[in-house]
């Protein structure tokens, strides 16, 4: 009998299941849309229970799809899940949530990170968890709920209070609370963990005066993990053999297995990740140092830039502004005109990421005049999204002292022929694609690794196989002008 592997991509919007065959290709596939409440102040959270139950139903409808075309549920071997990594819920004893999951767009701990910055823990957070002191990440808004909800401070300061970042959550629910775990590269996005040692830092977690918070187990991305039947979905129970955060199951799945490979997910946000193999690298202001992904075997380090707003920008100007009534209009919108006509978009939607990393920033329109027609506004847009990418990069190495040896796009705006083309001509390098729901199929590979359907990273590299790629355009002044006059906005000039 063939074995199959499930595969759960819990992401912010949404969560896709797909089941992949021992090829790693993919068999069937559901996808089911998340409810996210952008709340005033900057405020955005999910509602945990609601995430537990996308995650069932989209389960349910690949399962069925499966069958109905004659696959034999028996033979899904192992399941994998990845998952939005700086979303987090907390829950008590009895495994109820005592707040919503706060999204990691969620900017509510500004002021904590402005407390801490005071405190002077700066350098000990960043030397110990290669992080910033930024509400980007977990640990000032757990810091920001224990000083403004009661419940929260009672549970957490009695130990009844249980963190965990989405895999974590799914895992408890679905093992029924027996299993508590999480991995490597989620509790690296937590500002608790130390990647020194790869345990919890309760140095910090004193500091924070969170030292009797429950923290979950944490383990390599592919290793036993429990096993769950899905609410009965299932006969027996099937093992879940990875756990990864979902930019670095991104990672894992487009075969950045060696120093200078690097991935960009171009979702959402856009997470650009590049492997610094088994060395861990020394983080920055403008740039933090992260897992990439882990083995029980080795474990890979990464720098990571971080942009905050990439599709979601192209979401507001369809859903706030009208300006369009399906994201694929956007390619020939902005392929109508034969530039920008001078306007340019500063992305500062939820506060800038990387290299800036300043959350009090707003976005803003510039250069708006009466002959700017909405084309035009797109077409800025979209040339953002390239903008952002082609600055981290740059930074990182000059900076990270690491040179980009090759560069892998995913994620949903890579459907954009236009952003893609004007990337490489920017970047004046070959950008590499093709490997679809690339954090699924990561996810899928390191559950595939654990239990043996593959036996080691070279076979993997060779299922990935062959990429496309897309040549950088001929060399014109565009695209450097307008790059250059993009920065001077960004620093505000």
């Amino acid at each position: 009998m063939s074995q199959y592997i499930l595969a759960i991509d819990q992401g912010t919007s949404g969560t896709k299941c797909i089941i992949f065959d021992n090829k790693g290709k993919e068999v069937c596939k559901s996808t089911e849309p998340l409810k996210t409440h952008y709340l005033e102040d900057g405020f955005v959270e999910q509602e945990p229970q609601v995430i537990y139950k996308n995650v069932i139903d989209a389960v349910t409808k690949c399962v069925a799809a499966f069958t109905s075309s004659g696959g034999k549920i028996e033979a899904i071997s192992a399941c994998g899940i990845s998952n939005q990594r700086e979303t987090f819920v907390l829950w008590n004893g009895h495994g109820k949530p005592l707040y919503n999951a706060v999204v990691w767009q969620c900017k509510r701990s500004i002021e904590v990170c402005a407390q801490l910055e005071s405190k002077g823990l700066k350098e000990q957070i960043k030397d110990k968890t290669g992080l910033l002191i930024d509400p980007y990440f977990s640990g000032s808004k757990v810091i920001w709920l224990h000083q403004h909800i009661a419940e929260v401070k009672q549970a957490i300061d009695n130990g009844n209070a249980y963190f965990g970042t989405i895999d974590t959550w799914l895992l408890y629910n679905l093992t029924g609370g027996k299993q508590y775990l999480t991995d490597y590269t989620n509790a690296s996005r937590t500002l608790f963990f130390n990647l020194h040692t790869l345990t919890w830092d309760q140095d910090l977690l004193r500091a924070f005066g969170l030292q009797k918070l429950q923290l979950p187990e944490v383990k390599a991305s592919a290793t036993d993990f429990g096993k769950t039947d899905f609410e009965g979905l299932f006969p027996a129970p099937v093992p879940v053999y990875a756990m990864i955060g979902d930019s670095h199951a991104a990672a894992f799945g487009e075969g950045c297995f060696e120093k200078g490979e690097a991935k960009a997910t171009l979702g959402t946000g856009c997470s650009i990740l590049i492997d610094t193999g088994t060395t861990l690298p020394q983080s920055n202001k403008g740039f933090v140092s992260t897992i990439c992904w882990s083995t029980e075997a080795e474990i890979h380090y990464a720098l990571e830039g971080v942009i905050v707003s990439c599709g979601s920008i192209i979401e507001w100007m369809k859903n706030e502004m009208g300006l369009f009534t399906n994201i694929a209009e956007t390619e020939a919108m902005a392929k109508s005109v034969t530039d920008n006509n001078g306007v340019f978009l500063i992305p500062a939607f939820s506060g800038l990421g990387s290299p800036h990393w300043d959350m009090s920033r707003k976005a803003e329109l510039k250069g708006l005049t009466f002959d700017c027609k909405k084309n035009h506004i797109v077409r800025a847009a979209l040339e953002t999204i390239a903008f952002q990418i082609r600055e981290i990069i740059d930074y990182m190495e000059v900076n990270g002292k690491l040179k980009l040896k090759s560069l892998s796009i995913n994620g949903g705006m890579t459907s954009n022929r236009f952003v893609l083309d004007f990337l490489a001509t920017l970047l004046g390098k070959n950008l590499y694609y093709g490997v679809k729901d690339a954090s699924s199929l990561g996810a899928a590979l390191l559950a595939g690794l654990k239990t043996g359907i593959f036996p080691n990273l070279s076979v993997i590299k060779q299922l990935i196989g062959e990429k496309a790629a897309i040549l950088p355009g001929p060399a014109n002044d565009y695209h450097q002008q307008v790059y250059k006059q993009w920065q001077q906005y960004m620093l505000g000039k």
